[in-house]
């Protein structure tokens, strides 16, 4: 039997994470973490709502996966994220050892990669899952902002 859990799969309910800060009015990204299939912590921009600069979806996911495993690492864990983390974030999964990074749209102004941020050096990373939709959910966002 083929195993349900892809990064499709994930991806999606990161989505529904974007979709919740599309909702609060904030920039739409979703994140959320995995660990043996099981979905830990899941999060969405709070910046605008807490006031907060450092209110990423990832880091709230970050947080809420530490405190679920009870311990600051999150070894054997995956972050899905609906558009690449930039470096403050990074920096956070760099100190947290995550072990596998899964993101849909890239962020050429912004993003850990054109930042030239580094990440732990046993953390993998897979771009462009779902990136369209991500996107398509990034543009229509700033189209609302704009209007």
């Amino acid at each position: 039997m083929e195993n349900p859990f892809t990064d499709e799969y994930f991806m999606k309910k990161a989505l529904q994470e974007a979709e919740m800060a599309f909702e609060k009015d904030e920039i739409p990204v979703g994140a959320l973490i995995v660990i043996d299939n099981k979905v830990i912590a899941r999060g969405h921009n709070l910046t605008e709502m807490l006031n907060d600069v450092t209110a990423h979806a990832e880091m709230q996911a970050i947080t809420a996966a530490a405190n679920f495993l009870g311990g600051k690492y999150l070894v054997g864990c995956t972050l899905y994220v609906t558009l690449e983390p930039c470096q403050m974030c990074a920096g956070a999964l760099y100190w947290s050892q995550i072990s596998k990074i899964v993101f849909g749209a890239s962020d050429e102004h912004r993003g850990f990669i054109t930042m030239g941020t580094k990440l732990h050096p046993k953390t993998t990373v897979v771009s462009g899952v779902m990136a369209n939709e991500a996107s398509e959910l990034m543009k229509r966002f700033f189209t609302k902002k704009r209007k």
